[in-house]
């Protein structure tokens, strides 16, 4: 029997018709392509190759042992080939949910190493509410889901991403935009633009006031982080949102201010219970929580805090 490793030092041989030439070929040392190949003879029991004029060639005896080895070596490049399309995603998808609040910056970055690394994968982003995710994943439509907050559901697993921080957001031209940071207290002095307290997402924010005993009462309701920072901008109230929504200057014309109590929040990534990541999903987790873990300018002004990956 012949060895992978044989068929290849025999073809490059038959190839380059010289032995130095199957060794530059292979990138290897001539002798030991000689060594090989007299062992091959011998093992096989048949003369592989004729000297004619100063080259090897293929002998009669061995010409259909050349026919099955070119077959074999074509075999193994389409193997090499379907391998190749197959650790960069051709053929693949990557299917994966998040809610809005770290769908606007972070995961675009997250995705771009993603594509990066895997140049032929099929991506499909769903941006998601927390009863939209509970059936996104339960009904096998996407693998894992970034998440804002945690549920108990006996059929989800829950895994830290990272912790976030929250910021109070104003006008440029409010009376409020000179401030270096604010307080709970006097945040609820002015008109209030959030979400419903009742939903998840919105209770992250509510939870400073309720926690102090301070009436949080939003006199514009929205459903998503982004609306709420492009009202702000318009100059129709002030808000306090997660670092997360607003990185990277996601909205120039608001001014973030740090809040005293420095409220901090955790987010999660959610998957199917009993159930394992592609290789696709766990690479997407880790940017994800690697570009949520870095340090990143909040409109050119003040600094947000810096979230800090859980360790588990």
């Amino acid at each position: 029997m012949l060895t992978l490793r044989q068929i290849e030092v025999a073809r490059a041989v038959m190839v380059t018709g010289t032995i130095a030439g199957a060794a530059r070929l292979l990138n290897v040392s001539a002798p030991g392509i000689s060594r090989l190949m007299k062992y091959t003879e011998t093992s096989l029991g048949i003369r592989l190759f004729d000297r004619r004029a100063g080259r090897l060639v293929p002998s009669e005896q061995a010409r259909h042992v050349f026919a099955q080895i070119n077959a074999v070596f074509d075999k193994v490049e389409d193997l090499r080939f379907v391998l190749e399309r197959t650790q960069g995603g051709a053929g693949q998808e990557l299917l994966i949910g998040s809610v809005p609040s770290i769908s606007h910056v972070m995961v675009p970055r997250a995705i771009e190493r993603v594509r990066a690394a895997y140049p032929h994968l099929v991506i499909d982003i769903n941006i998601l509410k927390l009863e939209e995710a509970i059936d996104y994943l339960l009904l096998g439509k996407g693998e894992v889901v970034a998440m804002s907050y945690r549920l108990d559901h006996p059929a989800l697993t829950f895994e830290p991403l990272a912790r976030g921080g929250l910021f109070c957001i104003v006008p440029l031209d409010h009376p409020l935009a000179a401030r270096t940071s604010i307080s709970a207290e006097e945040i609820v002095r002015h008109p209030l633009i959030g979400i419903d307290p009742n939903d998840p997402y919105g209770r992250i924010m509510s939870d400073i006031f309720r926690a102090r005993g301070l009436s949080y009462g939003i006199t514009i309701r929205a459903r998503f982080g982004s609306t709420v920072c492009s009202l702000v901008r318009a100059g129709l109230g002030i808000a306090v949102i997660d670092q997360f929504t607003i990185a990277d200057d996601a909205f120039p014309g608001i001014r973030v201010l740090p809040i005293d109590e420095a409220p901090v929040f955790e987010t999660w990534i959610a998957m199917k219970a009993g159930t394992a990541l592609s290789m696709f999903a766990e690479s997407f987790v880790r940017f994800l929580r690697e570009e949520m873990a870095r340090p990143g300018q909040v409109d050119g002004r003040p600094r947000a805090a810096t979230p800090r990956p859980i360790v588990t």
